[in-house]
This record gives C-alpha cells, sequence and structure tokens, in this order.
C-alpha cells in the first residue's frame, strides 16, 4: 500500500481564524485560539443546520469550503477524539435528574452523527467514516483514508475536528483543548506537489511538536507551515510525518 499522499486542497476554523491567510500567519507563530466565533455553514440547508451544537457548525464550515460540485460519489472520513461530546453530557445530566431522553438528541449525539446530517445535506453516494483513536485520532483518519485511495477512489476527504471537554471533564484532559476544524482533500502521491507521508513504529519523539496546542491541530500547523517532519509518540507508538517536497 502507498503511504504517500498529496493535498490538492485544504479548509480550517477556529476562533479568529478562517482565511487561508490569517491560518498561515498563525502557523508562523502558533497559539491556542479562543474566543467564541461560530461559523454560519450558510450552505446546508436550515432544516438540518438548526440540528447541529456549535461543534458541528466548526466541524462542517471547513468541508463545505473543500466542497466541489461533483463531489457525491468522493468518500469521507471524519476524525474527532470527543464527538459531540456537550450533547452527550447534556443527556447524561437529564438522566440525574430522572428526564425522559429524546431520541432526536440520542441519534444526533452519536460519533458519526455530524458526517450523516453533511451526507444528508449534499446528497452523497460515497461513502463516510467516522473514526476516534485518542490523541492520534487525525493520523488515523488519514490510515483510513489511505486506504480508499489504494482501494480505487480517486480522492479523499478528511476532517479532523475538536471541541473543549465539558467542564466537569476537564480534569481528564491530557493536551490543550479549543474548537478548531479542517478538511482536505488527498490523493495519491503526485511528483508536482508536496508529497507527504505518514509511518508509524516504536520509539520516542523528538520534541518538535507544540505543546500549546492539540495534537489534531499540531498535524494541520506541520502541513501548512512548511516543516519537513514531525513526530508524535503516544502510548508507546512513533508516528512520523514526512514532507518530500
Amino acid at each position: 500500500m502507498s503511504l504517500r499522499f498529496t493535498i490538492t486542497d485544504w479548509s480550517a476554523f477556529a476562533p479568529g481564524l478562517a482565511s487561508h491567510d490569517r491560518w498561515l500567519d498563525w502557523a508562523r507563530a502558533p497559539c491556542l485560539p479562543v474566543g467564541d466565533d461560530t461559523p454560519t455553514v450558510a450552505r446546508m440547508p436550515v432544516i438540518l443546520r438548526r440540528r447541529l451544537e456549535r461543534i458541528g457548525r466548526v466541524a462542517l464550515q471547513p468541508v463545505y469550503d473543500c466542497q466541489l460540485s461533483h463531489d457525491g460519489d468522493i468518500p469521507h472520513v471524519f476524525a474527532s477524539r470527543h464527538g459531540d461530546l456537550s450533547r452527550t453530557y447534556g443527556m447524561l445530566q437529564s438522566l440525574t435528574r430522572g428526564e425522559q431522553l429524546s431520541p432526536t438528541a440520542f441519534g444526533l449525539s452519536t460519533h458519526n452523527a455530524i458526517a450523516a446530517l453533511y451526507g444528508i445535506a449534499c446528497g452523497m453516494r460515497g461513502s463516510h467514516v467516522a473514526v476516534s483513536a485518542g490523541a492520534t485520532s487525525a493520523e488515523a483518519a488519514v490510515v483510513e483514508a489511505l486506504g480508499l485511495l489504494n482501494q480505487g477512489a480517486r480522492e479523499v476527504i478528511v476532517v479532523m475536528y475538536d471541541s473543549p471537554l465539558p467542564d466537569d471533564y476537564r480534569v481528564f484532559a491530557d493536551e490543550p483543548q479549543c474548537h478548531y476544524a479542517w478538511a482536505w482533500r488527498i490523493a495519491l502521491a503526485d511528483s508536482g506537489s508536496d508529497v507527504f507521508s505518514l509511518v508509524s513504529g516504536s520509539g520516542a519523539a523528538h520534541l518538535n511538536t507544540s505543546r500549546c496546542l492539540p495534537h489534531g491541530l499540531d498535524v494541520l500547523r506541520f502541513v501548512i507551515s512548511g516543516l519537513d517532519t514531525m513526530q508524535f509518540a503516544d502510548r508507546g507508538r512513533l508516528w512520523c510525518w514526512r514532507r518530500h517536497g
């Protein structure tokens, strides 16, 4: 299986960061995005858009920004470490009060709900996959996408998003927290573009990651900053990202 790929287009959103130019400036001096900015997701029909919490709007705006008119059969891989945890937390609070749960709220709390709403809105005929792999959810998404590309997909749209944990869960946080999302259109390696690879093994990482960012956002920083390599170790496994020019 080829482990090399190109990124043919990308988009991202975080508070205070929406345009490519703002993101490129941020990549040169990264900091944790803060603020209440929430995208409008204006291209999504209102009847579906109103079902989205803030994290859903943050997640889908970059996907719409990368969408082309003929994308109905392109596979999508959505990745999130925590998903729409605020909605799940709200249902748990309802249970403690002895209240009945809303079937709609339960359906919208599942890990693939945001992807499913997007698929309905866009009339997608291709597959979508929702993955979660802890701190290395971004790596899991790219591995899944590479599998789809090697099975014949011409492109795959990879989406990574997350949001801060609810207050009662903050004690379990092991990385900085913020609202963010990015989307990449990826294809198998093309010698005319920047070529990336992702490989894993055992060992310890060199400290070239940013400790001020959640790892999924640090992955975006690596891609848009022009760095040659980035390593990340988690639970005894070393992940190495490379740019081959």
